[in-house]
């Protein structure tokens, strides 16, 4: 399959919505190694199913947080989804609430080390976070609706 696919191009536009510049960055710089896997993630994973329709985009970063910070070995990943969270309208108090539920079947190591990550994610001003310069709300206006981020 030839890189400009409509399933490609789709994947690439879902991806830079959800991780920005960087991810596009991190996914293109497969391609000296594993150029095949770097399209299977935008054909498959952002192309395919991250366009469903049956869940809403904070819904599918629900799911894939949850899952990585199960899985507790994917830091990288973890810290990647924590940002992509961020983008599509999670805040960081609700990120801290999942985390906090999913100690009870991921275990406190997993728990503790995914707040560990998210803290980082925090402290770097990750893109979509909107934060005062004490860390407080801060009204923003996305997606033509009003939202408190913390």
């Amino acid at each position: 399959m030839k890189k400009t696919s409509a399933r490609y191009a789709r994947g690439r536009k879902k991806l830079f919505e959800i991780h920005g510049k960087r991810g596009m960055d991190a996914i293109d710089s497969l391609g000296d190694a594993a150029p095949d896997l770097a399209r299977i993630v935008y054909e498959w994973i952002y192309g395919d199913i991250y366009v469903r329709p049956g869940l809403d985009m904070k819904s599918r970063q629900l799911a894939t947080l949850s899952a990585l910070v199960v899985m507790g070995n994917v830091r990288p990943q973890l810290k990647a989804h924590i940002r992509g969270a961020l983008n599509v309208g999670w805040t960081r108090k609700q990120i801290v609430e999942v985390v906090m539920q999913l100690a009870i079947y991921a275990g406190f190591p997993a728990a503790l080390n995914a707040l560990v990550v998210a803290r980082e994610v925090f402290k770097e001003g990750a893109p979509g976070r909107i934060s005062g310069p004490h860390g407080n709300a801060v009204k923003s206006r996305v997606g033509g609706r009003k939202r408190v981020r913390i």
